[in-house]
């Protein structure tokens, strides 16, 4: 099939990714001298309301980072989003050190980096290679009923990617151990997105993990409604024709459409320079 005058249906779910333009009007967020995240105006008037965040140099600034989770808490009762309960690093580089930790919550709203796993889960049949695909559940508060990877999930503090798959390979798919970690860390991907909940800037950390025939994923905590086995060619046709997709899997799913050749060259060339834009 040649894709030479349809890019477009693929580049589009890479675009409507790289939607934020910053800084526009956000403002530069420090913990101390590094920055870690933009702030929108009327959220860095909310921000002023606390002695240990100050304005300065044209940036939004908190010395301790240790009082983040407290401020972010407090913020999350006054309605400026809602608490998640789930704590994530936070860092100025994704190699550098943890800076402090807030709720997942309020990651959209202070413009921060979120780090997460996505897995393809690839079953190699008689008849050619075929991915598992789940649905998410209806009552997920983002994206819900949307189509998803096999496992797919935020790092929370104190975990690696690595670690991350494995429990969330086993929590949402009953994927145990001695198959997750076989998984293979393939691509990185990164994006800032204008949200409905916010700012969302994210590096999702992409691996394939080969799975058995007989292998059958099963929902394990309710997050995923059921799981398909799908031919690629259906996984493509679906990312090229619908946005049945949750929107980042579908940045995910590219990058394997391209790792297997499924593009010609010349789309091959103009997607690969997409979705490397950060």
């Amino acid at each position: 099939m040649s894709l030479a005058a349809e890019s477009w249906a693929f580049l589009r779910h890479i675009r409507a990714c790289h939607s934020a333009v910053l800084p526009g009007e956000r403002t530069p967020f420090r913990i101390g001298a590094a920055q870690v995240g933009w702030v929108k105006p009327h959220f860095a008037e909310a921000l002023a309301a606390w002695p240990r965040i100050v304005q300065r140099d044209g940036a939004v600034v908190l010395e301790d980072g240790a009082a983040l989770a407290d401020i972010a808490r407090a913020l999350a009762a006054a309605g400026h989003y809602r608490w998640r309960n789930e704590a994530f690093d936070v860092r100025a580089s994704p190699d550098g050190p943890v800076l402090a930790r807030l709720d997942r919550g309020a990651i959209p709203s202070f413009g921060v980096v979120a780090v997460g796993v996505h897995v393809n889960g690839l079953v190699q049949r008689p008849d050619g290679l075929h991915l598992w695909i789940a649905r998410r559940a209806a009552d997920k508060l983002l994206d819900p009923g949307k189509l998803d990877h096999i496992t797919a999930g935020g790092v929370p503090a104190g975990l690696t990617p690595e670690q991350t798959l494995i429990k969330e390979a086993e929590e949402e798919a009953a994927i145990p151990p001695d198959l997750s970690h076989h998984a293979r860390r393939v691509a990185a991907i990164g994006y800032a997105m204008e949200r409905a909940e916010g700012l969302r800037r994210d590096l999702l950390h992409c691996y394939d993990l080969d799975l058995p025939p007989d292998f059958v994923p099963r929902p394990a905590d309710g997050e995923v409604a059921a799981f398909e086995l799908w031919p690629i060619d259906r996984v493509l046709q679906t990312v090229r024709d619908t946005d049945d997709f949750k929107f980042n899997v579908n940045l995910v799913l590219i990058d394997l459409f391209l790792r297997l050749r499924m593009f010609p060259a010349d789309d091959t060339r103009r997607l690969h320079a997409a979705l490397a834009a950060e």
